[in-house]
């Protein structure tokens, strides 16, 4: 393991900065974004999903730096879990979004069935979060809801549709897929720019990638 990287700012001790800082960019990013989407004027449930997802995935990165890595030597190892819990609630509603996204080619019923199925979902993975206090699950929960949910559905619609947001929202699971590839093999470039630091970097690239996605989402698209 890495020794812990630390300075000194006017007395106070901060923990990994550097990790914090990029976790911080991803939060500038999501809210960014969910203010931009918010602003362009777009209804429905499809985008009002994406503007959840990013604000709860900035909060979530927000807390994730600055409990979670900058002071979490001032708190208990259970203040870890609001981040972790935002965090899926976002994965969650990005689903969410993807299902929505298939009533331009979908029957009705069946994005009902894929929404019963989210909830499900989401409520077992929580569940076992809860009890364990294994991050393995928020990790397991993400990595489901955008490589498997997300990646099959859009991939899906822009096969059928060649919609334009696809092309982004599908460049955006690629950069997270490289994301979760750093985190999973700990590939460190360097001490201070660790692979949470590179990981935090795609991830942001990520997300404002989805957000391209997102505004360009047209749901009068339909199945010709």
């Amino acid at each position: 393991m890495n020794e812990l990287t630390t300075i000194s700012l006017w007395g106070l001790r901060i923990d990994e900065p550097i990790v914090t800082l990029t976790d911080l960019l991803v939060s500038v990013v999501c809210f960014v974004s969910a203010w931009k989407l918010h602003k362009s004027g777009k209804t429905g449930r499809t985008f009002l999903y994406f503007k959840i997802y990013f604000f709860s995935m900035g909060v979530a990165t927000l807390l994730g730096g600055i409990i979670g890595h900058a002071f979490l030597y001032a708190f208990s190892f259970y203040w870890k879990l609001p981040g972790w819990i935002t965090s899926m609630i976002s994965i969650m509603f990005v689903e969410r979004a993807a299902i929505e996204h298939t009533r331009i080619w979908m029957k009705p019923a069946i994005v009902r069935v894929f929404g019963v199925i989210n909830i499900i979902e989401f409520l077992t993975f929580l569940t076992l979060t809860i009890v364990t206090l294994d991050f393995f699950f928020v990790e397991f929960h993400s990595g489901y809801g955008l490589m498997f949910v997300v990646l099959s559905l859009e991939g899906f619609l822009f096969l059928k549709t060649r919609n334009e947001a696809g092309k982004y929202i599908l460049a955006g699971i690629a950069f997270a897929a490289v994301a979760a590839l750093f985190f999973m093999t700990k590939t460190s470039p360097h001490r201070w720019f660790d692979y949470l630091c590179v990981s935090h970097v795609l991830m942001a690239i990520a997300a404002w990638l989805f957000y391209l996605g997102a505004i360009r989402i047209d749901m009068n698209h339909q199945k010709r």
